[in-house]
C-alpha cells in the first residue's frame, strides 16, 4: 500500500466511530470577493493539508463542514464572501505510537491482565489536539509495556472506554489482547457496572428516574452533544438516576449508566433542566437557581472557584473479570475539590432553612 492509499485509508477510519468525539480542529476560510464557482470539496483540498476529498466530503454530510452558519450537500459551490467553517476529527498524524512519561498516577488495583486507575479531574486520557503528551496513556505506557490496541488505534494503548479531562474517577485498563477483547465485549453488552456522582443545578420533583433518549453531535455547534427524543437520529442512551442530597439550589445525584455515550450524563441532565453545576460547554458555570441578590453571586462564584470544572465523578465500576470470571467490583472517595465544594453547599443551605 502506497502512502497516498495509506492516508485515504486512515481518512476512512477516522470516520468509522467517534472515538475521540471531542477532540477537533477548527478551520475558518473566507472566500475571495473575486472567488469562482467552485464545488466546496475541491476548494478546500486546496486550504486544508493532508485531506482527501473522500473525508471532506464526508465531513459534510456529516454536518461538520457548514457554508454561512448553514449546512450544505456535497455537491454545494462556492459563491465570493462565504464563510466556510469546518471541524474535522484528529489528523491521522496524531495517532502515532505513545511516548511513555513518568507521571504519576493513582493505581487502586493491578493483576496481570488489567489495571485500575482513579484518574484526576484535569488529566486528559489520550492524546489528541491541543494534548500531544501529559496524558493518562502517556503515563501508563511508563508503567506497563506492550499494552494492545483497540481497533488499531496506537494512541489508545489499553483504553477500553473513556471519560471526559474534568471528570474523576475509575477506569479500567487492559494490559493484554484477551483482557481488551472481553472487556469490550461487556461494554458492548452493557453488562459493566458504572455508577457517577454529580452535582448538579436545581432540585427534583421525583427522587428517582430514567431518562431514555438517544444522543448524538449538535448540527448547529459540533462541539455539543444533543438529545434527539424523537425518530432515528443519534445513538441509543439510557441513564438511570436517583437524589442523594437536595439543597434546593443544587443537588447531589448517583447517575448508573446502561450506556457509554459521549458527554451522556452530561446532556441527559441539561434537558431534564438540570445542568452540571460549573460545566462551562453546557452553561452550567453560570447561576441557573438562586437569588439575585450580590452575597449570593459571590457564594456561587467561591463554589466554582473551590471546584473549578464540572461535578462529575465516576464512583464505581464493575465487572467480570476476564481471566477468572470472577465479579470485579471498585470503589472511589469524591475527590477533595467535590466535597469541599458539597460542604459550603451544605452549609449554605443549612443556614437559609433557619
Amino acid at each position: 500500500m502506497d502512502n497516498e492509499d495509506e492516508l485515504k485509508e486512515k481518512d476512512a477510519q477516522a470516520f468509522k466511530s467517534e472515538v475521540a468525539p471531542n477532540l477537533y480542529e477548527h478551520y475558518k476560510f473566507v472566500a475571495d470577493p473575486k472567488q469562482k464557482p467552485v464545488r466546496i470539496d475541491l476548494f478546500l483540498m486546496d486550504k486544508v493539508e493532508k485531506v482527501t476529498r473522500n473525508r471532506l466530503q464526508r465531513a459534510i454530510r456529516e454536518g461538520a463542514i457548514r457554508v454561512n452558519e448553514e449546512n450544505i450537500k456535497p455537491n454545494h459551490k462556492i459563491k465570493p464572501g462565504d464563510v466556510i467553517t469546518i471541524l474535522l476529527p484528529d489528523p491521522p498524524e496524531l495517532d502515532a505510537p505513545i511516548t511513555p512519561q513518568n507521571i504519576p498516577i493513582d493505581i487502586v488495583y493491578e493483576d496481570e491482565d488489567l489495571i485500575i486507575v482513579n484518574k484526576e479531574a484535569g488529566m486528559v486520557v489520550h492524546p489528541g489536539v491541543g494534548h500531544k503528551d501529559g496524558t493518562l496513556v502517556n503515563a501508563l505506557a511508563y508503567h506497563i509495556k506492550n499494552l494492545p490496541y483497540k481497533d488499531g488505534y496506537v494512541s489508545r494503548p489499553g483504553l477500553v472506554h473513556r471519560i471526559d479531562k474534568e471528570t474523576s474517577g475509575l477506569l479500567v485498563i487492559a494490559k493484554n489482547e484477551h483482557t481488551m477483547s472481553h472487556l469490550a465485549d461487556q461494554f458492548f453488552k452493557h453488562t459493566i457496572h458504572r455508577k457517577y456522582y454529580a452535582l448538579v443545578w436545581g432540585n427534583f420533583e421525583e427522587q428517582s428516574g430514567t431518562i431514555d433518549m438517544n444522543l448524538g453531535r449538535d448540527p448547529y455547534n459540533r462541539m455539543h452533544m444533543r438529545v434527539f427524543p424523537e425518530g432515528d437520529l443519534g445513538k441509543y442512551a439510557v441513564t438511570h438516576w436517583k437524589v442523594l442530597e437536595d439543597f434546593y439550589y443544587v443537588s447531589l445525584i448517583e447517575c448508573q449508566l446502561e450506556t457509554g455515550r459521549t458527554h451522556q450524563i452530561r446532556v441527559h441532565m441539561k434537558h431534564l433542566g438540570h445542568t452540571l453545576f460549573n460545566d462551562k460547554r453546557y452553561g452550567g458555570n453560570q447561576i441557573l437557581k438562586g437569588t439575585i441578590f450580590s452575597k449570593y453571586k459571590q457564594f456561587v462564584r467561591n463554589a466554582f472557584d473551590v471546584m473549578p470544572r464540572h461535578g462529575l465523578h465516576a464512583k464505581s465500576l464493575g465487572f467480570i473479570h476476564p481471566r477468572t470470571g470472577k465479579e470485579m467490583f471498585f470503589d472511589s472517595e469524591l475527590p477533595e475539590d467535590f466535597t469541599n465544594c458539597l460542604d459550603k453547599w451544605k452549609k449554605y443551605y443549612n443556614t437559609r432553612k433557619k
